[in-house]
């Protein structure tokens, strides 16, 4: 039998995969790579090419991405034990692999020839860059360095790819491991959909009745709705101790001495390369061009945000004394009593506006606004092997009928599956021989299931959140590049390629948008004009009580990379606590842990990046304000934002699509009105 991850075809083969055929695929594709990499660089001589160097090597990052790809997507959405212990060992070998290849100097001289030949300058552009990206790479990987250093650099590497995997399956473990049945009492306050949620939380952990459970959607019913005070604290210090030395699985799943390791080990590896620390080496593939000028753009929101922030919650103090009875506000009380305010102050709460957001709707809507402003059509199709029968399948179409890209939706939480919601890459654009590989998308949320013979009613919330990843995917799928390197996300700045998906998001506080997903579950009928006024009339709501946490994530993590001394070790808490004194208008209780589930930051690729939300924020919310001065709709400007910034992936950097789309730099006081916090 042939090895379903090791065929060429244009999509896997989810209907016949085993994990036990993990290794074999990945021990061939690295195998054939390591041999094509000894013919193309002994082929090089002193006349290398394109087509002779990098074409080569560009297909069989491809097939190594085909058989990897489903293996690393699989352990993220249907996770098992056969398939943890196939996966660690894979990965070691594709790191080890890895990190030989990128000190591999044969082949960095290779490209260093190819990139001082004259026939240089009459490359495409998205090869051009692809050469630079490699050279920048290499330098990154180590290859300059002699030994003993260039082994301990791979060490390291192999060290950090366990440590991260390890503390994402810590979290995903602890997430799984609680379930705490409900009783009848403790479910008042909480509306009879969300409590749909509950009972299917407590089937899923074959209990009857209803349970609290550490799944997003289960977990933010209860904060956010249990009038039972000793509840939501106790869901509260459950989440907030996930994987931690804390809460009712202290020590179980600890995430905290890998933590101390994996700063440890970025520390070595940035001070091996010649750097000063982690974040110093990060941003050698951001915008920003120091460490000064990120800590100064956090700080500058800080001044800006805190003092709303500070107002927000002395109101929300207010509110909750005077109308919950609750004396001394805790932040288990915050997402209860917040919506509390929000449905006394706007007439509004989640139970009114659900009904209008039935994901099928809201995907019809979604596809309608891609057509109308990208020209392309999104179409589902059946038949396609998937890995669990909730997963639908789409293309994109173009105008003369051409299929150009497709992706996976997955979109309903359950065991097994990682928090959270995320765009990955399945398949990417490039050319090879006479072809174009078409890209595929795997959109990941964890949304309410149906229930009750209804379909999934989100939140205003998760509509958000469906747009924002659709705008990772459209970034990935609508790209024109030929070269792999530089082809959908690849080769964009890391603190740039927020850009395209918190840009979907304007769209969901329009009237143009709404009227295209919003439709009552029932009846179909619009969102009413008071609705959507009230919905609108909430867009600012608590917005500088959410910019300072965002602040604090991204002031944590930046000073945890640049800060950290091996001496003192990563003082993670001390550092957290000194910075919320700066920063945080509500402080937690000492014994909250949420570094120790921060997955985005320690197993997710955001290391000394987490600013990027922020700094990409400013970006969407320019490019957002020419469709406003077009006409939300605009097809036109649709067409340019496609063609500047969407279409042309890591061909050039991420400033020069702006100004190319916008006409101008990007002006920081966008993101400001965007939260109503403009001068």
């Amino acid at each position: 039998m042939t090895n379903p991850l090791l065929e060429p075809t244009a999509l896997p083969a989810f209907d016949r995969f085993a994990p036990d055929q993990v290794l074999p695929a990945i021990e061939a594709c690295l195998s054939r790579f390591t041999q094509r990499v000894a013919e193309v660089t002994a082929a090089a001589g002193s006349n290398p090419t394109w087509d002779t160097l990098m074409a080569p090597l560009e297909t069989e990052e491809a097939a190594l991405e085909r058989a990897w790809g489903p293996v690393t997507h699989l352990h993220s959405v249907a996770d098992s034990d056969a398939l943890r212990e196939v996966y660690q060992q894979a990965l070691d070998q594709i790191t080890e692999f890895s990190s030989a290849l990128g000190q591999n100097r044969e082949l960095f001289d290779a490209v260093k020839r190819l990139r001082a030949d004259p026939a240089f300058a009459t490359l495409r552009a998205d090869q051009q860059a692809v050469i630079e990206h490699e050279l920048r790479d290499f330098m990154l990987s180590g290859v300059a360095l002699e030994e003993p250093a260039r082994t301990r650099f791979r060490e390291i590497s192999r060290e950090l790819a366990q440590l991260e995997t390890a503390f994402e399956q810590a979290v995903m473990d602890a997430t799984d491991a609680y379930a705490r049945p409900l009783t009848e009492a403790e479910l008042t306050g909480i509306p009879e959909s969300e409590r749909a949620t509950l009972a299917q939380a407590a089937a899923d952990h074959d209990l009857e009745g209803h349970a609290l459970t550490l799944q997003f959607p289960v977990y933010n019913a209860v904060i956010t709705y249990a009038d039972d005070r000793a509840l939501r604290q106790e869901a509260y210090t459950a989440f907030g101790t996930r994987a931690s030395d804390q809460g009712p699985q202290a020590g179980k799943f600890d995430n905290g001495p890998r933590i101390e390791q994996i700063m440890a080990l970025r520390f070595e590896a940035a001070r091996l390369l010649g750097f000063d620390n982690p974040a110093t080496l990060s941003l050698t593939t951001k915008m920003a061009t120091s460490p000064e000028r990120v800590l100064g753009f956090l700080n500058d929101i800080v001044v800006r945000a805190k003092p709303a922030a500070q107002r927000e919650l002395t109101d929300l103090a207010v509110f909750a004394r005077e109308h919950c009875g609750i004396e001394d506000l805790k932040p288990w009380d915050v997402p209860y009593v917040s919506e509390k305010l929000r449905l006394a102050r706007y007439q509004l709460s989640d139970e009114e506006l659900k009904p209008y957001f039935p994901l099928p709707r809201v995907l019809e809507g979604l596809f309608g606004l891609t057509e109308t402003l990208f020209g392309v059509r999104v179409v589902e199709r059946s038949g396609v092997p998937v890995w669990h029968t909730d997963v639908q399948f789409f293309e994109l179409v173009d105008s003369n009928h051409r299929v150009v890209a497709a992706f996976y939706l997955d979109a309903y939480t359950r065991a097994k599956k990682r928090g959270g919601a995320w765009m990955d890459v399945c398949r990417t654009r490039f050319r090879h021989g006479d072809g174009i590989e078409r890209p595929v998308a795997y959109l990941t949320c964890n949304f309410a299931p149906p229930t009750g013979g209804k379909p999934s009613l989100l939140t205003h919330d998760d509509v958000t959140t469906m747009f924002h990843e659709f705008g990772h995917g459209l970034h990935h799928m609508l790209t024109e590049v030929e070269a792999r390197g530089v082809s959908g996300i690849s080769g964009v700045e890391w603190d740039a390629v927020e850009l395209p998906s918190q840009f979907m998001e304007n769209f969901c506080w329009t009237r143009e948008g709404l009227d295209r997903f919003a439709g009552h579950v029932d009846t179909g009928a619009p969102m009413p004009d008071d609705l959507f006024r009230r919905l609108l009339a909430t867009r600012h709501f608590h917005a500088g009580l959410f910019l300072v946490r965002q602040l604090e994530f991204g002031l944590f993590d930046f000073r945890l990379h640049l800060e950290f001394e091996p001496a003192r070790g990563a003082r993670v808490l001390e550092l957290l606590q000194e910075i919320r004194r700066e920063v945080a208008v509500l402080h937690p209780p000492s014994w909250q842990r949420f570094p120790m589930s921060f997955g985005h930051v320690f197993a997710g690729g955001y290391a000394a990046g987490y600013y990027s939300y922020l700094w990409a924020e400013v970006l969407s919310a320019d490019a957002y304000g020419a469709f406003e001065a077009a006409g939300v709709l605009d097809a036109d400007t649709g067409a340019r934002f496609r063609r500047e910034v969407l279409s042309v992936g890591g061909s050039r950097p991420a400033l020069s699509s702006f100004t190319a789309f916008r006409g101008r730099e990007p002006e920081v006081d966008a993101l400001l009105k965007s939260y109503g916090l403009a001068a």
